[in-house]
């Protein structure tokens, strides 16, 4: 079978193996390649399904998507326990090991230099919905149908008038929320709110945002959002965490 490297992650080396258990996409065993003062995270995975052509194919397949992801984030979240590494982008992918130790020397001054930067620090996400009631959990009976085409109107009115009051309270919370924990923050990235029909989390996503926090403040960063956390219908606020430092990385190297 013609096989490719997958590529994780660059560290530096660390010290105990990865654990045995550990699986990676496609169900492969990742495995360090030390090269230098680096070392490379990857899996051996078959052309079949990594080779350029089946690859752009199986990046359009949802269920294949989310399933390699998963496996990426695994391998990275091990790693996590062990260093501090720099993740590559999904599908990172070189031919074979010759291929990722051009990776590792081409993209070295710019690696090191990150990897410097983001040592002893994690990343934590914070999202804030805006969620609107169910029709049944507004009233406690079912409203009477209308009578009128303008009585249709109004109530519709109303129901969105409703809808947009929520969002424009979770967007003033997000705008506080953010403007505090950034005091709490090394850096802090602004991402594109998620769409409902993307993602299994119910309402309307109106903060998206990643912190970069110091390991060790990392119990101060969550006490403060626990802190700032709201208390009111309609709001609500998610903490995910910690990460490897997804955010914060930069722009890596090409295949």
């Amino acid at each position: 079978m013609n096989e490719l490297r997958y590529v994780y992650a660059v560290t530096h080396p660390f010290d105990g193996p990865l654990a045995a258990d550990l699986r990676g996409v496609a169900d492969t065993r990742p495995y360090v390649l030390h090269h230098g003062d680096l070392v490379a995270v990857v899996s051996a995975v078959s052309a079949d399904d990594f080779n350029e052509i089946p690859l752009r194919a199986h990046l359009e397949e949802l269920d294949w998507l989310t399933e390699t992801a998963h496996a990426h984030q695994a391998v990275i979240a091990a790693l996590t326990s062990l260093s501090c590494p720099l993740p590559l982008r999904l599908a990172t992918v070189c031919r074979d090991e010759d291929g990722v130790r051009r990776l590792l020397d081409s993209g070295h001054d710019r690696f090191v230099r990150t990897l410097e930067r983001l040592d002893g620090r994690v990343e934590w996400g914070v999202k804030v919905y805006a969620e609107t009631p169910e029709p049944a959990a507004a009233s406690p009976a079912p409203a009477a149908p209308a009578s009128t085409g303008r009585d249709y109107l109004r109530r519709r009115l109303q129901e969105r008038r409703a809808d947009e009051g929520i969002w424009e309270r979770a967007d003033a919370v997000s705008r506080r929320l953010h403007e505090k924990l950034s005091r709490h923050a090394e850096a802090e990235r602004l991402h594109r709110p998620q769409q409902a029909q993307l993602s299994d989390a119910a309402g309307h996503n109106v903060l998206n945002a990643a912190y970069l926090v110091p390991r060790e403040e990392s119990a101060v960063f969550v006490e403060n959002l626990d802190e700032l956390r709201p208390h009111e219908p309609g709001i609500r606020v998610e903490l995910t965490g910690p990460w490897a430092p997804y955010s914060f990385t930069g722009e890596v190297g090409d295949r």
